[in-house]
């Protein structure tokens, strides 16, 4: 296949593709009517529920949506006897978890159907089923391709959580794969360049030969803004929650290493890539601005870029701008609450375009958690806040009481690490000091009464 572009070469797998599903299903018929062996069935089933379970169908999603974001009727299934998808992966599944002797078949399997629930935006059968395998746990002890294969699932099962508005369980999921710097590597979708010397020729090979077909991938583009919106409506809150707090840990490094660097830009400009466009969200959030945030995550570019690829894109537009309108109203509270005696709820929920019932609620959960320091007034609807925070010249001086704080600690342990013994020579050598010094005085003493005795007896006699 030498001088063959991508094009060409995708379009020789997908050629050949088809008739390769179909003869494992008259492979699979063959063997279920002569009755032979189970494994070779279970061999057969897997390989059927490999070409099968990355392919989004129509027909297994329960609320399908246009191009308008209208709801349509699911067409019919296009599998062998009218069939979906789902119904298929559901029956070659149980077959294999029944009759599966080796547990590297049933392993593939668990990993397939996980994938094929996430892409299908069926979260909670996706997620039971990954809880209840335990792969977490065992997953390292398998081999390379099961392990790719459970890398490619934990970022469909992330996508399809953040779909879900799940934001902590996608952060969660797709942080390891984002912050390795090796996507590419951990996906089998390519090979980094970076370090090309690490690897010898043979291993080169042999890892070209574990890399997915190109039909088979996962946006990275949408794999990296998913997990940056996801970093930013997570960090944002817990920032302004903590401002000035030097022992905070942050949530996501990445994340937090951008927005520290686009604050150092003498003149940032409008933002012009997928990057830049979460950084300006994440900085109107910041200050409460919900509208503006959401105007920079959700426009025609990052549309036609990342949004318009899910198979739902507008109930995931919906759940997005309401996640950013509660974020933005914990940020806002946490930014500008010193500043105020008492909040109207009334005025809250015409900031954010909210319920009156999801303002209280969330103003409810602050309060109890202690993380905003008020009260609700019932009577008048208002947030009464107890006391403000410490003023920016304050919060400096508790960061340098620390600072000295931590010196003192280090300069005692220091002492401490030295050991007894040097500090018993030390007290050993001021005794001496102090012996030579009362020896010196008493000689002194001692010429001093030879003298006046000698003169009392030169009296004496004369």
């Amino acid at each position: 296949m030498k001088g063959m572009t991508a094009n060409d070469i995708m379009d020789h797998e997908l050629r050949y593709e088809p008739r390769a599903y179909l003869l494992i299903v008259k492979c699979q018929d063959f063997l279920e009517k002569s009755g032979q062996d189970v494994d070779l069935l279970c061999k057969c089933y897997l390989a059927r529920l490999e070409l099968l379970y990355y392919k989004f169908d129509p027909a297994s999603v329960n609320n399908l949506e246009d191009a308008a974001g209208e709801i349509v009727a699911a067409p019919e299934g296009k599998e062998p006897g009218g069939f979906t998808s789902a119904q298929v992966v559901d029956k070659l599944c149980k077959f294999i978890y029944t009759n599966d002797k080796t547990n590297w078949i049933r392993t593939r399997a668990v990993l397939c159907q996980i994938f094929h629930f996430a892409l299908h935006d069926k979260w909670f059968e996706a997620r039971d089923l990954m809880l209840m395998s335990h792969l977490q746990e065992s997953i390292q002890f398998a081999d390379v391709e099961t392990q790719l294969l459970y890398n490619r699932t934990l970022v469909q099962l992330g996508l399809c959580a953040f779909r879900h508005g799940n934001i902590r369980v996608a952060h969660d999921a797709l942080l390891d794969i984002q912050s390795s710097g090796r996507k590419k590597e951990l996906l089998a979708q390519g090979l980094s360049t970076r370090n090309p010397v690490e690897r010898t020729p043979e291993q080169e090979k042999i890892e070209r030969r574990r890399q997915q077909a190109f039909h088979t991938h996962i946006n990275l583009d949408l794999l990296e803004c998913v997990y940056l919106v996801s970093a930013m409506l997570l960090e944002i809150p817990y920032m302004a929650c903590h401002e000035g707090d030097t022992k905070r840990r942050m949530i996501s490094k990445s994340f937090h290493n951008q927005l520290k660097q686009s604050e150092r830009q003498p003149l940032p400009g409008p933002p012009e890539n997928m990057h830049e466009h979460v950084i300006a969200a994440a900085k109107a959030m910041r200050m409460g601005e919900w509208k503006q945030c959401y105007a920079f995550v959700v426009n025609p570019k990052m549309n036609a870029r990342v949004w318009d690829l899910f198979p739902r894109p507008e109930s995931v537009k919906v759940i997005l701008k309401r996640k950013i309108q509660e974020e933005s109203l914990r940020a806002y509270l946490f930014t500008f609450g010193n500043k105020f005696t008492t909040i109207s709820l009334d005025n809250l929920a015409e900031l954010f375009e909210l319920e009156k019932q999801s303002v209280h609620s969330i103003v409810s959960k602050l309060i109890i958690t202690e993380e905003l320091q008020a009260s609700w007034d019932e009577p008048s609807n208002c947030i009464v806040a107890h006391r403000s925070d410490p003023s920016s010249v304050q919060k400096l001086c508790n960061q340098l009481s620390e600072k000295l704080n931590h010196l003192v600690e280090n300069n005692e342990r220091l002492l401490e690490a030295m050991g007894n013994k040097n500090l018993q020579y030390m007290f050993q050598g001021s005794n001496r000091d102090r012996d030579n010094k009362g020896q010196g005085d008493n000689n002194r003493g001692d010429r001093g009464n030879k003298g006046n005795q000698s003169h009392r007896m030169r009296q004496i006699f004369n």
